[in-house]
């Protein structure tokens, strides 16, 4: 019999004791939560332990993976509660606050770690930002602003993490498409730890030697609360999809290997459409705030051009003009939301004009806040918000980025309060 069935029939036998329920410590989520703990409700842990031998057996049928590694792997895998709090969605008494999420990013001790962090890295960023076009300054504010450069990776097993959000998502109104995310994150872990312990993908006679210490220490590897891994919090499945071995050793790790993480992130800004000399964002004119709230829908799609919004007044002509570090007028762009309120409550939104870079900083984290952090953390570090085209009828190459190889060093400013 499955060890797992027969730890399914144990639990069914066993009383459920009660407790108390949990509430939210999230300071987005004020009304009381009832979470569901493993010793609290014995029919969901068996769901889950059921579920999670379901999901075992189909990867391991599918791919032609041996079960009993897998289940070896996964054996101790359990639901975590407070996981299922910190995903919870907002209250609907939350107001978003772009000027208390920016001060919490851009402050001195994450820029002052980011140079440092550029300094160590320096010749590996340059190489790599001539190799992919992407900015030095925007790979180091990305790591910056997820771990702090690996001090901040998560204190979660993955394994844990992922079953728990596959199985047991606390009810919300996207319980059903949310939960298939994480089932098909948690098949992608399994198959990313599979090869990382040197197995193959379909198996064959000769994996049955995969290296199953090493295929554990996969599955246990700490994460975020959300499953992301290593220094640029990647999903298992942008693992397997985007990141690459920066430091040549063969193996990718996002955990210990900074060339590996360097790497990785430039990699994935590039296959996501990032446009090499081009900026992230402009500012919305003043006098063109009504104009650009007009527009302003919340949806990150290119939907006007940067001659409409010159049209418009929210743009200035030199924005829409090359060689005057703007853009193609036919380029697209979106208008950016960016709500706070005011020292007395009141409801405030600083707009900006997205561009194409923008919108690819938003698939890294899909989040308006999360782009523009990423956008002035480089700017900060010394990025030019602008395009580098060659002048007319010269043939000089960009200059943006690959020029510098040192960061930008200017006094860390005072926090404000």
């Amino acid at each position: 019999m499955n060890i797992r069935v027969s730890y399914l029939l144990l639990i069914l036998l066993l009383g459920a004791c009660t407790s108390t329920p949990l509430t939210s410590n999230n300071q987005a989520n004020t009304a009381q939560q009832p979470i569901v703990n493993q010793a609290d409700d014995a029919a969901t842990e068996a769901r889950f332990i059921q579920n999670l031998n379901d999901l075992m057996t189909q990867v391991a049928q599918t791919q032609q993976i041996p079960l009993a590694s897998i289940e070896a792997g996964l054996l101790d895998a359990k639901t975590i509660p407070s996981i299922r709090k910190l995903v919870l969605p907002p209250s609907a008494t939350f107001k978003k606050n772009w000027v208390v999420y920016r001060q919490r990013f851009i402050e001195p001790v994450r820029l002052k770690a980011g140079r440092a962090f550029w300094e160590q890295n320096q010749a590996f960023l340059s190489q790599t930002e001539q190799a992919t076009g992407v900015p030095a300054e925007l790979i180091v504010a990305i790591i910056g602003i997820e771990t702090i450069y690996g001090r901040q990776t998560g204190t979660f097993r993955v394994k844990d993490v992922l079953s728990t959000l596959a199985f047991s998502y606390p009810d919300a109104p996207n319980k059903a498409a949310r939960e298939q995310l994480f089932k098909d994150q948690l098949k992608e872990l399994i198959l990313m730890c599979w090869s990382d312990a040197g197995g193959k993908l379909p198996a064959n006679n000769h994996s049955q030697g995969v290296n199953q210490v090493r295929l554990n220490a996969c599955l246990n590897q700490n994460s975020s609360y959300a499953g992301a891994i290593g220094l640029p919090q990647f999903m298992p499945s942008s693992i397997r999809s985007f990141a690459v071995d920066g430091d040549g050793d063969g193996r990718i790790d996002l955990r210990l290997s900074a060339k590996d993480a360097i790497a990785s992130v430039a990699n994935f800004m590039k296959m996501h459409g990032w446009q090499t000399g081009m900026p992230i964002y402009f500012p919305v004119q003043e006098k063109a705030i009504p104009a650009a709230k007009a527009l302003a829908d919340g949806e990150p799609q290119l939907k006007y051009t940067v001659q409409e919004l010159i049209e418009k007044g929210i743009l200035t002509a030199q924005q829409g003009d090359l060689q005057n570090g703007g853009v193609e007028p036919q380029s697209k762009a979106m208008i950016v939301d960016l709500p706070y309120p005011d020292k007395d409550g009141n409801d405030q939104v600083h707009y900006v004009v997205g561009l194409n870079n923008f919108l690819t900083i938003v698939q890294y984290n899909r989040s308006y806040f999360y782009a523009q952090s990423v956008a002035e953390f480089a700017q900060e570090l010394g990025y030019k918000n602008q395009s580098v085209v060659p002048i007319l009828g010269s043939s000089k190459s960009l200059e943006h980025g690959s020029a510098k190889s040192k960061p930008k060093k200017t006094k860390a400013k005072k926090k404000t309060k």
